[in-house]
């Protein structure tokens, strides 16, 4: 794109025109304040990130899958959810492949697990700050690396087990890649680009496919040479990272069905229908067989969360939706202003880029079935590049005079009066935070609006630091809170602050918030299990089949040994079907099998009801649970 100017004029003071600064700007060492800075953001990053992740608990779904993928190699290369390799998540394993070597490296801890979320979660923030910094200039990218760190929803998500975050930092990648592409006119960068669109659709399947309209569009509109020459170009990009995308459907698709998992989500067995119709068509459209796909569970197609009004709702909008107001009015006026320069223009380009990459998010989850919170992680790259790129053109306006001047202190009062409208239903939540902002709000709003050209340097960066201080004060709060045992919302879907079903209001001392899930530390209940099952197992390849993966799940963290889930995540999946069932049991694979009251029936549980011996609850402590139901099927 193009980077911070060396001289202004009247015409363009904002930004240099032609993007052959970038290379330069790459190029150009760190100052001293400037290294400092990002040094103490990166710490503070990876403070908030892993502080206490020892005790936060682990997803239960993808930590047992973890576990598995870290006790065998074959389980690891398909994604198997158990280590014998009996059926596939209902994902594909490329977000889960950094945690489970974790896991096999450190041991089955939960911080093992967690601990490449960090990691991914900080480089983030170093990869966005370069890619603003050769786009809009230091102090933009130090601000957008400020931002992406103290964004509520992006803490949380850091410290779980949940693919959204490498998600977020393959998609950054990608988008400096095609930066440089667009300034330079080279190709490989947009191959690049393409091969990390590719991995993350490893981590997070269609949705990370939805940048690439938007990345094509910039290409076309912004990078150098004839039409048809970026055409070419964005063709070469477009089947790089079709190629990368699909390379582990291929490998899946092109083992013998004998020799692999079984494709979870699917009536077919088929790893496309895995991708492209349980986690695409079914999410979006009316069928919820499309393609072959199994139905999806409450937990897999949650219904909140969706509408226009999605992303500035009492749980959404404080996780997320803090800085809307300088983020849209950067992007309207950052375009505005660029009205008349050259097709090339760097500085509108990336305008471009992230507001494209905003928009279509948003548009995508506000007319899906539904979301979680979490999803909206994706957004806070983008949110955070315009407000660098934001705040560093007002203030350069600014600085220059003229009719441009009020931006800076229009935006920073607009900031502070949205905060009212994010904060007000959580008033007993920092009941001091909103005062605090407005206070700071007003003070950077008035103080910028009334310096003059007589003012002193002091007096207009004294404004400037109390308005951003109002800015980021409040989404800092909400950051931090993610620290407090009680709130960092549950184990399924972490959020800051007092929203989602995890957060424990303390004022009622009756109410105790669950243990949180582990790896390796099973609860008492089901270690009684694990050891009745040890004590009567002989020689069976399975240790018990589940019905659904909710049973088998806390197993599966506790243990390695091979769980054969009966229906897969939903209990629906047609594996194993019921004609197999008799043939491992007498074949001395299987003996003992869990079902459980919370899913729906199907063939195979029947053939175990009607063909085996119900276990007395007793004998293996689940007296005071009669949602699981434990049966013999021994001849």
């Amino acid at each position: 794109m193009a980077t911070a100017p060396v001289t202004r004029d009247a015409t363009d003071r904002s930004h240099p025109t032609g993007a052959g600064r970038l290379a330069a700007v790459r190029q150009q060492a760190l100052g001293h304040w400037e290294l400092w800075t990002l040094l103490l953001i990166l710490a503070m990053a990876t403070v908030l990130y892993t502080w206490g992740i020892d005790h936060a608990g682990v997803h239960p779904y993808y930590s047992a899958a973890v576990r598995s993928m870290a006790a065998n190699w074959h389980a690891f290369v398909y994604g198997a959810l158990d280590p014998g390799g009996s059926i596939t998540l209902d994902k594909i394993p490329g977000a889960l492949w950094p945690q489970a070597l974790s896991v096999k490296l450190f041991g089955p801890y939960d911080w093992a697990a967690a601990l490449p979320q960090a990691l991914e979660g900080v480089l983030a923030v170093w990869a966005l700050h370069r890619i603003v910094r050769a786009w809009a200039g230091a102090p933009a990218g130090l601000l957008a690396a400020l931002v992406l760190t103290l964004t509520p929803i992006t803490v949380a998500l850091n410290r779980h087990t949940i693919p959204d975050t490498l998600l977020v930092l393959l998609l950054v990648l990608a988008a400096g890649s095609l930066q440089k592409a667009i300034s330079t006119g080279r190709l490989l960068p947009l191959l690049l680009c393409g091969t990390w669109v590719g991995l993350a659709f490893q981590a997070k399947m269609l949705q990370a496919w939805l940048v690439l309209p938007v990345f094509a569009a910039v290409y076309q509109l912004a990078a150098p040479g004839s039409r048809w020459d970026r055409v070419r170009r964005l063709l070469l990009a477009g089947g790089t990272a079709l190629v990368v995308s699909c390379s582990w459907l291929l490998l899946v698709w092109a083992t013998p069905a004998a020799n692999r998992p079984y494709a979870d989500g699917t009536t077919n067995n088929n790893p496309f229908t895995l991708v492209f119709g349980y986690n695409g068509l079914s999410r979006f459209g009316q069928d919820p067989h499309a393609l072959g796909a199994v139905a999806g569970t409450a937990a897999s197609r949650t219904t909140g969360n969706t509408g226009w009004s999605m992303l500035v709702n009492h749980t959404v909008g404080p996780q997320i939706a803090w800085l809307l107001p300088v983020t849209v009015l950067a992007l309207v006026l950052g375009l505005l202003w660029r009205t008349g320069q050259p097709r090339t223009d760097g500085p509108r380009a990336g305008y471009l880029l992230w507001g494209g990459w905003l928009a279509v998010h948003v548009v995508v989850f506000s007319t899906s079935n539904g979301n979680h919170g979490y999803y909206t992680a994706v957004l806070a790259p983008a949110l955070a590049a315009l407000t660098g790129g934001g705040v560093a053109l007002f203030r350069a306006e600014y600085r220059a005079g003229g009719p441009r001047r009020p931006a800076l202190p229009v935006a920073i009062g607009l900031t502070a009066l949205w905060a009212v409208v994010i904060d007000a239903p959580h008033g007993r939540f920092a009941p001091w935070l909103l005062p605090v902002v407005l206070m700071l709000g007003l003070c950077g709003t008035v103080g910028l609006w009334s310096c003059g050209p007589r003012s002193t340097r002091r007096a207009v960066r004294s404004a400037l630091a109390a308005g951003l201080a109002s800015a980021l004060l409040a989404p800092a709060v909400w950051a931090t809170s993610s620290l407090d045992p009680r709130y960092g919302g549950s184990q399924m879907s972490p959020m800051a602050g007092p929203v989602g079903p995890g957060y424990l209001d303390m004022r009622h001392h009756h109410r105790h918030r669950p243990r949180p899930t582990s790896l390796n530390t099973p609860s008492t209940r089901d270690a009684a299990l694990l050891n009745y099952l040890t004590a009567h197992r002989s020689r069976e390849k399975y240790l018990l089949a589940t019905q659904a993966a909710y049973g088998a799940e806390p197993l599966l963290r506790a243990t390695s040994q091979p769980v054969l889930v009966m229906g897969g995540f939903t209990g629906l999946t047609p594996y194993p079907t019921a004609q197999q069932l008799p043939t491992l049991v007498s074949a001395r694979q299987l003996r003992y099998a869990l079902l459980t009251s919370r899913r729906p029936s199907t063939p195979a549980t029947a053939w175990v009801k009607r063909n085996c011996t119900r276990v007395p609850s007793r004998a293996y402590g689940r007296i005071s649970d009669g949602s699981f139901t434990l049966y013999d099927c021994a001849p």
